[in-house]
């Protein structure tokens, strides 16, 4: 385990009526005891879990419009407004590492055309690739060893089978490669990881939910069951 506890250092904000500081989830934030390498963030979109996930990618020095801590590009409102209000506690400290952000993947890909090291991406520029395909071009060539790897809906490109091969490539680095994965999803499959932990952002709250009390699993396990009663309710509901 790398990362161990996420910290607001409330004492230095100077209005909690700002953003992101007015956000319910991280106005109540105290403290997040990480204690597993696979730990999942998972509510409703402005629920703050994005924000979380960027502050702390900021706080580790990855570039928060996406990549590591050497990728050095500037992408319009990719400044962290969280960052300099979170203490990280690490044991032991990693700085190797990469923070995906799902909505800029294209700028980060046009980066490493520009540096010339699409060689270390499978050997094809990710633009010649399908979103799908450059995102796993990522996972399989860029993911390894021990590392801490910030993910922002990392399911966006990818269709449920690619979503189980990612889940592989996951189990392979968190159980022999000693990395730590945190990662903010709406995908019920990724939340399916057996044994993570589950962050729900919900509620006004930071607190862990099982897989199958998050809305994610119910909404969808209802739909998968009973799919024309759900949509006559939802469609013809007048």
């Amino acid at each position: 385990m790398f990362l161990k506890r996420i910290t607001l250092l409330r004492e230095n904000i100077p209005s909690m009526k700002k953003y992101p500081f007015y956000i319910p989830s991280i106005q109540n934030l105290e403290e997040i005891d990480i204690n597993n390498k696979v730990t999942f963030f998972v509510g409703e979109n402005g629920s703050g879990k994005s924000t979380l996930l960027e502050a702390i990618a900021d706080k580790c020095g990855f570039n928060t419009a996406g990549g590591g801590r050497n990728n050095f590009y500037d992408v319009h409102a990719a400044e962290s407004s969280l960052g300099n209000y979170i203490r990280l506690s690490w044991l032991p400290k990693v700085t190797n590492g990469f923070f995906l952000r799902a909505e800029s993947f294209y700028h980060f890909a046009s980066h490493i055309d520009t540096v010339g090291a699409a060689h270390a991406y499978g050997g094809r520029s990710l633009h010649e690739q399908s979103h799908g395909e450059s995102f796993l071009s990522l996972f399989l060539n860029r993911f390894k060893g021990k590392a801490i790897y910030l993910l922002d809906e990392p399911e966006a490109a990818l269709s449920p089978a690619r979503q189980l091969t990612f889940l592989k490539i996951i189990h392979d680095l968190a159980s022999e490669g000693d990395a730590q994965f945190i990662i903010a999803t709406h995908s019920p499959i990724l939340l399916g990881y057996p044994n993570a932990d589950i962050l729900s952002f919900d509620d006004g709250q930071i607190s862990k939910i099982d897989y199958e009390m998050t809305d994610h699993y119910q909404i969808t396990k209802y739909f998968l069951q009973q799919r024309e009663k759900f949509l006559d309710e939802l469609l013809n509901d007048e």
